[in-house]
């Protein structure tokens, strides 16, 4: 099984989101081809209603401990429904690399 989709059975069974993406982004970093090290994550829960956002992101943390120390970079948007679909269902962008050496 794949990093990727370790993490997306990790944060389904965890979380029961309404939407969950998991996006391999490891492709626009200065990492050999077929990386798994930099992920995002969008994930809207229900279980989110009424947490800070420090608090969603430890839950997400604690549910993927054990993968954490083999990912370089997690970005998270995490959401409840009521957000998502105030942000028309669509979480930012990721900015390009600015380190590590890669060449554009």
């Amino acid at each position: 099984m794949s990093k990727q989709q370790q993490i997306e059975a990790r944060l389904q069974d965890r979380f029961k989101p309404t939407h969950l993406e998991v996006v391999n982004e490891s492709h626009m970093h200065n990492v050999p081809p077929g990386s798994e090290s930099h992920f995002k994550v969008t994930l809207v829960s229900e279980q989110f209603d009424g947490q800070m956002l420090i608090k969603r992101h430890r839950a997400v943390n604690q549910a993927m401990a054990e993968l954490m120390d083999q990912i370089h970079a997690l970005a998270l948007h995490t959401m409840t429904p009521e957000e998502w679909f105030a942000k028309g269902g669509q979480a930012p962008e990721s900015p390009p690399c600015l380190g590590g050496g890669k060449e554009n």
